[in-house]
């Protein structure tokens, strides 16, 4: 199934390996599905409330081994500490805010006669592939895992291959707060999350990742008829318009675009200024870059850190002026220094793929609507930013981009259950939020009528 039988993952500070985990045989994935199909009906039965309750020891058990798996994500995956252990936090969040809203989903009773009963009720689907990513492992498994979970279905989880350790030990930590087989959990490569996306006995594949595998993982459902929760790859597009500070615009674009080395599903990956205030937002950014210099982390590996470079060094080659950066760090590791480009144009790697990276490429446009066109012609579909003062022009904006998340005057942020869609290219489903619980169900509709009297 995999031509190694080891992932070996190296320390992304020092290039020294920090974990060996062996990578699951096709059998060793059969056995999970069996074991997890197993258990899934008694599971369902389980009432929701003792479901919830699981979890709820469940966070608690994450929140006192806070200080391992942070330790293990930033080993494995060069995340600062801080942000390893905000991670941590917000997923143990996550799974008592899915312990609450759990018992509250609800189906629906209908209109129909008098002497019938008409009922819409949500049910498990049954078993649920959660394929994780690396550059939020706790985090994101928290709320893919919990609201499976919660909804009363068995689960076959695949941390990433590049935080192994890190994405097994959370998952561990629920598992034992439920019974046998309802949490199974494997490790591999792509080839192991492949094998769970084509195994029959698996109802949903629920995945966070590149689009490439994304892809791949819905035309294997799509054949035999399972359901698919998709978030793979963005290329979020930050827009400057005029009437803002440019110092302020220029904080905001860093933080989107630097904050976790740039390794953030919803990270500014282009940024679109309008001319009348383009040198002074760029002279802004430089100099942000060169502060971020000093508290940024690695790339998570050198395979991650030569696709950046790469699109830099086409950039810089199909005519982008580097500003500052644009080399990789000096000695052991896989450091990429924060990076700004100007003179971009749109058929560069930097503006029309995910970087995935602390690069900010700027392009220059002559007017806010040239901006929204060109920031709207995209593939992909996840997020998009838009700082302006102008409330009209934010209304056009909010109303226009075709992607699932709009934030107006911050890179960051949101109300707590905010739930989207990604589009196009960037997956399909909710993969957050109340609507994550319907998406792990089934609606079945029953009627009820009385049976004639003798």
């Amino acid at each position: 199934m995999s031509p190694t039988t080891e992932l070996i993952v190296t320390d992304p500070r020092t290039g020294e390996p920090v974990s060996r985990v062996p990578i699951a045989d096709a059998s060793t994935c059969a056995e999970a599905v069996k074991r997890a199909r197993a258990a899934a009906s008694g599971w369902a039965r389980t009432p929701a409330a003792e479901r919830a309750a699981a979890l709820t020891a469940a966070a608690a058990a994450v929140r006192e081994a806070a200080d391992e798996l942070a330790e293990l994500n930033e080993r494995e995956t060069g995340k600062l500490r801080d942000d390893a252990l905000g991670g941590v936090d917000a997923g143990a969040g996550t799974l008592v805010q899915y312990a609450e809203l759990g018992p509250l989903h609800r189906g629906r009773s209908l209109h129909g006669q008098w002497t019938a009963t008409d009922l819409m009720v949500p049910e498990p689907r049954g078993i649920v592939a959660v394929l994780t990513p690396w550059n939020d492992p706790v985090a994101v498994a928290a709320g893919l895992l919990g609201a499976a979970l919660v909804t009363g279905n068995a689960v076959v989880h695949k941390p990433s291959e590049r935080s192994p350790r890190t994405g097994r030990r959370f998952a561990e930590l629920l598992a034992e707060q439920l019974p046998d087989g309802v949490l199974e959990i494997v490790d591999g490569d792509g080839s192991v999350g492949a094998s769970l996306a084509s195994a029959d006995d698996v109802d949903v594949v629920a995945h966070v990742g590149s689009s490439a595998t994304g892809r791949a993982i819905a035309r294997t459902c799509a054949e035999r008829g399972a359901k698919v929760i998709l978030e793979n790859g963005g290329n979020d597009a930050l827009i400057v318009d005029t009437g803002v500070s440019p110092r302020w615009a220029a904080e905001q674009a860093a933080m989107g675009a630097f904050a976790n080395a740039g390794q953030i599903c919803v990270s500014v990956e282009r940024i679109y200024v309008v001319d009348a205030i383009a040198d002074a937002f760029v002279d802004a950014l430089v100099d942000e870059a060169r502060a971020w210099a000093q508290r940024i982390g690695p790339l998570v590996d050198e395979r991650q850190r030569d696709v950046v470079h790469e699109h830099v060094a086409d950039a810089a080659r199909a005519g982008a002026r580097i500003r500052i950066g644009g080399e990789p760090a000096p000695g052991p590791g896989s450091f990429y220094p924060p990076t700004v480009l100007t003179d971009c144009t749109p058929d560069m790697l930097v503006m029309r793929e995910e970087t995935f990276g602390p690069v900010a490429p700027v392009r220059v446009v002559p007017n806010f609507d040239t901006a929204l066109m060109e920031a709207a012609a995209d593939r992909y579909g996840l997020a998009a930013t838009v700082l302006t003062n102008d409330m009209a022009r934010a209304q056009t904006a909010w109303r226009s981009l075709p992607v699932g998340t709009v934030k107006i005057n911050a890179a960051f942020g949101g109300a707590p259950g905010g739930a989207s869609e990604p589009r196009r290219a960037s997956g399909s489903g909710f993969g957050f939020g109340p609507e994550l619980l319907d998406e792990m169900t089934a609606m079945k509709v029953v009627h009820w009528s009385p049976a004639p009297h003798e």
